[in-house]
């Protein structure tokens, strides 16, 4: 069997948004590494999409703020639903299939398109229940 890429973690981010199937990171790396590119984001019947696109905008704020940041364990469909938008490559040379290239919260952006991600909350349990309430509204 092949060993598996190396791949950094992110320690304490948290796993996905709780009570729905959206995942913000993963377990181990792929041979296969989704590339991070700009995918566009449609309208959906589905409201957990932009609730998981919210929670994990607000949970790369809290975990890594103005500064660069390796891919690492972060899932490529929620990087890929931000790249080129919110989250922007950090590095010259950016590779896209690489769990070491370094990204950046665009903040000026990121406020505008999800303002409720940069208010304060405490933890994952607590952004989902607040960002569950606010899609009932």
């Amino acid at each position: 069997m092949a060993k598996d890429p190396l791949m950094p973690k992110h320690q304490g981010f948290p796993l996905g948004l709780p009570g729905t199937q959206w995942q913000y990171t993963i377990r181990r790396a792929n041979p296969k590494v989704t590339p991070v590119t700009n995918w566009p984001r449609h309208r959906t019947m589905d409201q957990t999409v932009a609730l998981a696109d919210l929670g994990f905008m607000q949970a790369l704020w809290q975990y890594f703020g103005t500064e660069p940041f390796e891919r690492g364990n972060l899932d490529g469909e929620r990087l890929c639903r931000l790249f080129g938008r919110e989250v922007i490559a950090a590095e010259r040379g950016f590779d896209p299939q690489s769990y070491f290239a370094k990204l950046k919260i665009n903040e000026p952006l990121a406020r505008k398109n999800f303002p409720e991600a940069f208010g304060e909350v405490k933890d994952e349990q607590s952004v989902a229940k607040g960002l569950k309430k606010k899609a009932r509204e």
